[in-house]
């Protein structure tokens, strides 16, 4: 790397096998209170990081103050990373024809199903790759439908200096408290921001402890409405909030967690390897801290390495090292 610096990470999660440690992820996380204050700090959570599809939440928020309206369910889509499954499909699919659009409007990626079991079913079936398949297009049929609302151009709709995406960077900025200095192109074509990870859980605090009503808070409201939405069946972040009250979550890829909780109190979290096993333990001893019923989060704590069919050992999060 020339002119950089890494990041001051720290060990988050180790996996063991046997009686020896197999692998260590090391990472940064930032927990704070419903007023801003600290409440856990690991490894260099003021470092800059690519929030990836954590930032759909806020992308959505966007969306509603542009005047964008959409039922929760669709709502809680339009800020997914799904799975694939035919009602998530379908969901998109409907944002867009409500708007008079049809699928072939998308400019995200094409790619299978995200889910296993979705994939699989897809691949048995004679599918390819489709971009209503691929895990953002329901954010990206929100889109197009803000720019039919508003009478915005489609074909440039992901275009750094359309008016949506130009709102979007408005808003980023306007949640987290940060300026964004630096930007690139996530994977499904949306612009993707440098952020810490101390304004990404700012931001989430901010949309549970909205007023209701307001478009931080439908977003909020939505998705902890419909987590199978947000992400699938099977897939740990809808689990999560099916599991706690009041919860909101959202993943993104290169190991990013976010969630907040309903007083406000937030974390974000960074793998650094990007490596996705490890962010829900990682998780784990922050959200105990922030006082969450440690049965509530039995699930997602220690997850077991198998070998030959049997328990040989566990993927687990570390305490701080100093």
């Amino acid at each position: 790397m020339t002119n950089q610096q890494f990041p001051a990470h720290e060990p988050l999660a180790v996996q063991t096998r046997g009686d020896m440690v197999e692998s260590v992820h090391f990472g940064s996380l930032a927990a704070i209170a419903a007023d801003g204050g600290s409440l856990v700090s690991r490894g260099e959570p003021g470092a800059r990081v690519y929030p990836r599809s954590a930032l759909k939440p806020l992308m959505a928020v966007a969306m509603l103050r542009a005047g964008l309206d959409l039922p929760a369910d669709q709502l809680a889509l339009a800020a997914a990373s799904h799975s694939g499954s035919d009602r998530h499909q379908e969901t998109a699919a409907k944002i867009l024809a409500d708007a008079g659009l049809v699928p072939g409007d998308l400019r995200n990626s094409t790619d299978l199903p995200y889910g296993v079991s979705e994939q699989t079913a897809w691949l048995n079936a004679g599918k390819g790759r489709t971009q209503l398949a691929q895990n953002c297009s329901g954010k990206h049929a929100a889109l197009l439908a803000t720019c039919v609302k508003n009478g915005w151009p489609l074909e440039s709709y992901l275009h750094p200096e359309h008016p949506l995406p130009t709102l979007v960077r408005e808003v980023v900025a306007d949640l987290t408290g940060e300026e964004l200095t630096v930007t690139s192109t996530d994977g499904c074509g949306t612009e993707v921001f440098g952020l810490s990870l101390t304004g990404m859980a700012r931001a989430f605090s901010r949309m549970v402890t909205a007023e209701p009503g307001t478009p931080e808070r439908r977003v909020a409201d939505a998705m902890r409405a419909h987590p199978v939405m947000v992400a699938g069946e099977g897939r740990d972040v809808t689990a999560l909030m099916d599991a706690v009250p009041g919860l909101l979550a959202k993943d993104g890829f290169e190991g990013i967690q976010v969630i907040a909780l309903a007083d406000g109190a937030a974390l974000a979290l960074k793998i650094s390897d990007g490596g996705d096993r490890a962010r829900m333990p990682a998780a784990v001893p922050a959200l105990l801290a922030m006082g969450v019923d440690p049965v509530l989060l039995a699930p997602f704590n220690h997850l077991p390495v198998y070998g030959g069919g049997l328990r040989v050992g566990e993927l687990r999060a570390l305490p701080p090292t100093s």
